[in-house]
């Protein structure tokens, strides 16, 4: 849109497609042409279409279990949904998982569950089918879904010829498009990315987790004190939601067969636990109250906690490096983020052409067995490194950006090169490894005069 920024390795490598991004470069182009472009707008036009979107899905899921139920039911679910301390965390950040999630419970109101009225098989293929388009792990979810669709439906030609089929061209027809026109080349991402995460598993360059990962750490942390309510609820529901936990164990046996595990990966399958959340109150009687009290207040603290103070620094510290923007030395500045890679947000939260430069971390896809990305050597070594690698004061950057984890041990360099510290942002309170409890901000003394 304004002619610079940043392409990461996903995107020389095809594992990523257009067609979610464009969503909010077409925000951002409508910005500019409205000389709205500001680099707050850039930062929470994106995140407030994300939240809109989210508070649509939800009313989508109350509208849903109105109809599967009744509208007691439905007030339960709604409010387990809505007070989800992982649902806080998650629904306005412009992830690609947030949108498979919201289009997931799209599409979940217009499946033909037994005793729906709202069941339409073409817009639940639609909304599926886009969802696969934007993540392709979304198949792994509605599988299962899938599949138990056509063993109860009627009429199997017509829902594969007249359903499937036409959705399924259009939708990764329209994706191969809009990857054709902005890859200058015809690419079919959707494949590329399940050939990266599940066929060859090369995720594990970014970590890896023991198989039981998501049943013992990762469903129990997204659902925290819903967990009990989950239990009792799957316990309670009719058979005919028998299939949405079916399609929940699924997803995380299937994601438990992939080395590299993260919380967010398995948000999609939050919405089919809050159906069964909503239904254990429903039936707690007596107790109802005092549970609904006990789940909004053990989910506003760690969703107060998690969204506005925990590891807030490396966006917090984003305001710091845009001052630079409005200097008159800008084109001298060059900031460094002695980091782990992709730590904060780049030239979104920036807004201006300033240099900037970050340790890379891109996977080997050529097989080298002995492979080590940027950022693993620099902390192998980070003195010999930064002496290495900035061998003339000319190349020397304006700004370093760190974890004040490293300070000690490059603290020779910066005293030696002239840095000084300018500015200390707040980041956790549970500093681990490479990442700090705080970030600092240096400035080269005779490299810039402010």
């Amino acid at each position: 849109i304004h002619n610079y920024g940043y392409l990461t390795w996903e995107w020389t490598s095809s594992l990523r497609g257009y067609s979610y991004p464009l969503i909010f470069a077409s925000m951002y182009k409508a910005l500019q042409l409205l000389a709205k472009d500001n680099v707050q707008l850039l930062i929470w036009v994106p995140r407030l279409a994300q939240a809109v979107l989210a508070a649509f899905a939800d009313v989508k899921l109350y509208s849903l279990v109105q109809h599967l139920e009744n509208s007691e039911t439905a007030k339960f679910v709604f409010f387990c949904q809505l007070c989800s301390w992982f649902t806080w965390y998650s629904c306005t950040r412009t992830l690609t998982n947030t949108m498979e999630t919201i289009l997931t419970i799209f599409a979940l109101s217009y499946y033909p569950i037994k005793g729906s009225k709202m069941g339409n098989s073409c817009k639940y293929l639609a909304l599926v089918a886009l969802a696969i388009v934007i993540r392709p792990t979304a198949v792994i979810l509605w599988l299962p879904l899938v599949f138990s669709h056509f063993l109860q439906e009627q009429r199997k030609a017509d829902l594969i010829l007249h359903n499937c089929i036409p959705v399924g061209l259009v939708t990764v027809g329209t994706s191969l498009i809009i990857d054709r026109v902005f890859f200058g080349e015809w690419v079919l991402v959707q494949l590329n990315f399940l050939k990266f995460n599940v066929l060859q598993n090369l995720g594990t360059f970014y970590g890896s987790h023991p198989w039981h990962w998501y049943f013992t750490q990762g469903l129990p942390v997204v659902l925290g004190p819903h967990l009990p309510f989950f239990i009792h609820g799957c316990a309670l529901a009719p058979r005919r939601y028998r299939t949405l936990l079916l399609a929940v164990i699924w997803t995380l046996l299937v994601y438990s067969t992939l080395s590299h595990k993260e919380f967010r990966f398995i948000y999609p399958v939050l919405p089919f636990c809050m159906i069964f959340c909503g239904y254990s109150l429903r039936y707690l009687r007596a107790w109802k109250k005092t549970a609904a009290s006990f789940l909004l207040l053990s989910n506003l603290v760690p969703a107060l906690y998690t969204g506005l103070v925990h590891q807030r620094g490396t966006l917090a510290v984003m305001s710091h490096i845009q001052q630079l923007c409005h200097h008159s030395q800008q084109s001298q500045a060059f900031v460094f983020i002695l980091m782990p890679c992709h730590s904060t947000p780049f030239y979104s939260h920036v807004h201006c052409p300033l240099k900037m430069r970050f340790l890379q971390c891109p996977p080997d896809l050529t097989g080298n067995a002995s492979y080590v990305d940027e950022a693993d050597v620099f902390y192998s070594n980070p003195l010999g490194w930064l002496n290495k690698e900035f061998y003339n004061d000319t190349l020397l950057p304006s700004h370093l950006i760190l974890f004040n984890v490293l300070e000690q041990e490059i603290s020779s360099f910066l005293a030696l090169r002239g840095y000084e510290k300018t500015a200390t942002v707040f980041h956790t309170h549970v500093p681990q490894g490479r990442v700090g409890s705080h970030i600092s901000i240096y400035r080269r003394k005779t490299a810039m005069n402010y």
